[in-house]
């Protein structure tokens, strides 16, 4: 059975009646919402299937439009002044038996005015209310399913607007993951090309600084440095700094410098 009833008057608003049921039936499910002239089946009684589905709703909406109080009915008078009408019943059915009603005003229609309302419907003046206007249609059809979706659970696990924005949500985050994981592949490409150029980083976070094979003095500041110079020639020999570039001479270097001093 239907979870959501829509209620409307002939004659006052039908056309947004008809996109409010359209929406939601979109949204939830066709077989969730009940609309009469969608969702009776040909050759079926009307007022049996009209008082079954209002009964059977977990919430009904009462569509109401500027005109909704004064349309006449086949004797010229209000046809919400009839018993017999169906607008009337429909909502009165609702009241008396709990269910959640939800008037949506439409367009320039106000506050409903308790004072027009027959007896066992003046409740309606008391419900919450939503507002719908033609020239703010999308938004105020998706606040209208929004509520409907947090008040019924049963609607809330079958919308379909939610599901589409969790499945966005979740393919924007592996993008993003995708992304991240490709970014991190490159910065450690571009490391090991890095190291194998000659220079390369401690720390992992490019804060740090070592070099490779090198072909020259080198020095990196305060600490041990390893793969020092190699002198060509009469210098033959290793240099190694440590600390803050104070350290010794490798004693082979020092004999090739004698040497030389002495042939002076």
């Amino acid at each position: 059975m239907p979870d959501v009833f829509v209620n409307y008057r002939t004659g006052d608003e039908e056309s947004a009646a008809t996109m409010i049921a359209r929406e939601l039936a979109r949204r939830f499910g066709g077989e969730r919402i009940f609309f009469a002239s969608n969702s009776i089946e040909l050759g079926h009684r009307f007022p049996v299937e009209l008082v079954k589905a209002v009964e059977e709703c977990e919430a009904l909406l009462a569509v109401i439009g500027p005109r909704w109080a004064e349309v006449p009915g086949a004797d010229g008078r209000p046809a919400l002044d009839a018993k017999q009408d169906w607008t009337r019943r429909e909502i009165q059915t609702a009241l008396e038996r709990g269910i959640l009603v939800i008037p949506v005003l439409v367009g320039k229609a106000t506050r409903i005015n308790r004072t027009v309302l027959p007896d066992g419907l003046r409740e309606l003046a008391d419900c919450q209310y939503r507002r719908f206007d033609h020239r703010n249609a999308e938004s105020d059809l998706t606040a209208l399913g929004d509520a409907l979706a947090r008040l019924l659970p049963e609607l809330g696990a079958v919308d379909r607007d939610a599901r589409a924005a969790r499945e966005r949500a979740e393919a924007k985050s592996h993008n993003e993951s995708a992304q991240d994981a490709g970014d991190t592949r490159m910065r450690t490409r571009d490391v090991e090309q890095r190291v194998r150029g000659g220079i390369g980083n401690l720390n992992g976070d490019l804060s740090g600084t070592f070099v490779n094979e090198p072909q020259g003095p080198v020095n990196t500041g305060r600490g041990h440095q390893y793969n020092a110079p190699h002198f060509q020639g009469d210098n033959t020999g290793v240099q190694y700094t440590a600390g803050d570039n104070s350290g010794t001479v490798h004693q082979r270097f020092e004999r090739e410098r004698r040497r030389s001093d002495d042939g002076r």
